[in-house]
């Protein structure tokens, strides 16, 4: 499997993010259905590891987001 990278803008400062194309999938199936923009729903995310799970970089944080959500879906 080969990592899919996009980029966005988090407070001024550019940063992309590599993930599998299956984690795009359902990340792009969520903001399609919530209506949420990219880069709003990667702040928001972004905000909630800092207090969280700072420790963790975001892409891991944004892997075990789409788990907690396929799981939560069912």
């Amino acid at each position: 499997m080969s990592l899919k990278k996009r980029s966005v803008s988090l407070y001024g400062h550019q940063t992309s993010l590599a993930l599998e194309a299956e984690f795009w999938a359902v990340i792009d199936a969520h903001l399609k259905q919530s209506g949420q923009s990219f880069a709003g729903f990667i702040r928001e995310l972004d905000d909630t590891r800092l207090e969280d799970a700072p420790e963790r970089n975001l892409a891991s944080y944004l892997r075990v987001w789409v788990l907690n959500f396929v799981l939560s879906e069912q």
